[in-house]
């Protein structure tokens, strides 16, 4: 399947890598593409991110990355890529059902 990143998971994934990079250039190198990959796995299995917890939607899921979540919706003919959060952070709904 076909992988899109929304405009909101490119800016987190940046933001991530930027805060990453004022400490450890190198370090934010390995994280970029290493998202890339984790990522990427999902065109051939969709389903191997869970149920994101408190959204109850089948077709949205995310997968954990390190300290991240991965937040994704399955759709017919693609997988959206929604945003990139600190396992840490409150996850805004509006965010992800928008």
């Amino acid at each position: 399947m076909k992988i899109i990143w929304s405009p909101l998971a490119v800016d987190r994934a940046s933001e991530i890598a930027d805060y990453i990079t004022l400490d450890n250039p190198t370090a934010a190198t390995r994280w970029v593409e290493r998202i890339f990959e984790k990522v990427n796995a999902l065109s051939s299995s969709p389903e191997i991110g869970r149920k994101a917890p408190k959204i109850n939607r089948e077709e949205i899921r995310e997968l954990l990355f390190g300290n991240y979540r991965i937040l994704y919706r399955i759709e017919k003919s693609h997988i959206s890529i929604l945003t990139i959060r600190h396992g840490k952070q409150i996850l805004p709904v509006d965010e992800i059902l928008a």
